[in-house]
């Protein structure tokens, strides 16, 4: 049974930020506005802005600043302008008339060149929670966004650690996806008493830091 459904995004992530074990997993998260747009560019160079309430990477979009001026990415066509005014008249215009919020970018694993991201999906069954599936999604060439409604790829959540990640331990990093999904499991639970499933979303970076992008109560 899918039980309660949670749409916001911005409420989910206050959910997880509450708790010290699982706060540093959260990239840096903010409400949208121009002046956040513009420090958060400011302090990471680039940052993904995505709609509070949606899925299927519907109206997300990657903005970036770099020696060219300001920039953005939707879809696979990318803008460049001189000034951030400039830059931000042109994403006013594309962006889909939703709240958003602007998340701190983060260098996604690649294979051949194409991001990867996860997928941990959970469902209560009675009084406990189980694991259903924990996949890897490869996006489509020459897209960022990974979800396999936009073309992107399933793979096994191990050969895409082995693939994306040669150098490091696979089965370290799916057993860290594990104990943090328990984790925000009870957080989740705590907050939003009647939820049934979930489904995590999440990164590892270059380096092989696990983020924990995006928790859906709506898992595709």
């Amino acid at each position: 049974m899918a039980g309660r459904q949670l749409a916001s995004k911005w409420l989910k992530t206050e959910a997880l930020l509450s708790d010290s074990r699982v706060a540093g997993y959260i990239p840096r998260t903010q409400q949208y506005s121009d002046a956040a747009l513009l420090n958060m560019l400011g302090r990471y160079g680039n940052v993904v802005i995505k709609p509070v309430v949606g899925g299927g990477g519907y109206g997300v979009i990657k903005v970036f600043r770099d020696r060219r001026g300001y920039g953005f990415t939707y879809m696979s066509k990318t803008r460049i302008y001189r000034d951030f005014y400039a830059m931000g008249n042109a994403l006013n215009r594309v962006r889909v008339r939703r709240r958003y919020l602007i998340q701190q970018g983060i260098s996604l694993a690649r294979i051949a060149g194409r991001p990867i991201d996860y997928r941990v999906k959970v469902v209560k069954n009675g009084e406990h929670w189980e694991f259903r599936s924990m996949v890897g999604r490869l996006a489509r060439p020459g897209l960022f966004v990974t979800n396999l409604c936009k073309g992107g790829t399933m793979l096994s959540c191990r050969e895409g650690l082995r693939r994306s990640l040669p150098r490091v331990k696979s089965s370290a990093k799916r057993a860290e996806m594990r104990r943090l999904t328990l984790i925000c499991i009870e957080l989740m639970e705590r907050r939003f008493p009647g939820i049934g499933e979930l489904g995590f979303d999440y990164a590892v970076d270059y380096s092989g830091k696990i983020w924990i992008l995006e928790v859906n109560t709506r898992p595709q």
